[in-house]
């Protein structure tokens, strides 16, 4: 599941080293692997416990989905968003239309999409959550921030389904369930890091619950309010996590243990939350080495996999993330 990347300090797609054109469709999908590779995350993107036939294909959509959620949020791209975002969808409908891509990530999404006849209405559902970016920095209520996030993470939740074959409409509930819980877990993580961009997602009616105003988000300040706030949030988000559990227990061996990842990465990183409270404002939380190990260990305990793969894909994960060849080193 495709969620938001705040945080990190990495290059936007257009400073990174492009293939030269005409564009050779395997360089084209190692540089959206260097995109994904270039972040740091609370679980490891298209692992080795995904079939190979598969895991080069997540590539072309992270880069998709990270470079729309960069335009709608990166310093970068401050007075041209709108027309950036324009371009992007522009080049997402040309993939569509049979014309020939003009840019490396679209190169190996539109191979991704003919192989797997991926629908359009997922990629353009996460562009129209950056364009709610544009004009959206404050929700009122949970079912608002439940409504950026549908069109967004979730959407690209169902590209990852469709990659593997599964059409199921209860798996697809369960991954929109499982999106929406990355998606807020990853707000509660960055509280602070909105906060430098004027952006708020907890909801105005939760900040008013506990007698809380943005000015009290903003003095950064740890206060019993904001503490439980902050347990308050993480406790719906854990819901949202149990919500989508089933998706693990009955997805396929192909990515039964990638999901797992992903649900075990995200409760990781609600425990370190609720353990920093109001202290989120003052130091982002993270998942530190042991913390990976824990998470790859419970996902491999709840489906099991080849052990074979075990420790490549966990020194892969412990390691400093790098993209291959061209990956710019992160700096947190």
């Amino acid at each position: 599941m495709i969620h938001r990347v705040v945080g990190a300090k990495a290059p936007p797609w257009e400073a990174l080293p492009v293939p030269s054109a005409p564009y050779e469709l395997d360089a084209c999908y190692r540089y959206c692997e260097a995109m994904a590779r270039a972040r740091h995350h609370n679980f490891p993107v298209a692992s080795l416990f995904v079939p190979t036939a598969l895991r080069r294909h997540i590539f072309p959509v992270y880069a998709f989905a990270r470079t729309a959620d960069e335009i709608a949020s990166e310093p970068e791209y401050e007075g041209r968003r709108a027309r950036e975002i324009d371009a992007w969808e522009a080049k997402l409908e040309a993939c569509f239309f049979g014309e020939t891509p003009d840019h490396p990530v679209f190169v190996a999404l539109a191979d991704t999409i003919a192989r797997f006849d991926l629908p359009i209405t997922p990629f353009s559902g996460l562009l129209t959550s950056a364009r709610m970016d544009l004009d959206i920095a404050r929700y009122s209520t949970m079912v608002d921030l439940m409504a950026y996030t549908h069109v967004g993470a979730a959407s690209i939740g169902h590209v990852m389904l469709y990659l593997g074959g599964y059409r199921d409409a209860s798996l697809h509930r369960y991954a929109s369930d499982l999106a929406h819980a990355l998606a807020h877990a990853s707000f509660w993580q960055d509280l602070k890091a909105d906060l430098d961009r004027d952006r708020i997602y907890v909801p105005a009616e939760d900040l008013s619950h506990f007698d809380l105003t943005e000015a009290d988000l903003r003095a950064l300040r740890p206060t019993p309010a904001l503490d439980a706030l902050v347990r308050y949030e993480v406790a719906r988000t854990r819901a949202l996590f149990e919500r989508s559990r089933p998706l693990v227990d009955r997805i396929g061996p192909d990515f039964a243990i990638e999901i797992a990842l992903m649900w075990h990465g995200g409760m990781r990183i609600l425990d370190k939350i609720e353990r920093a409270g109001s202290r989120v404002l003052s130091k982002r939380p993270r998942l530190n080495n042991a913390d990976k190990a824990a998470v790859v260990l419970r996902a491999l305990a709840w489906r099991g996999t080849a052990l074979s793969h075990r420790g490549e894909t966990l020194a892969r994960w412990l390691a400093p993330e790098r993209a291959p060849e061209t990956a710019p080193e992160p700096d947190r």
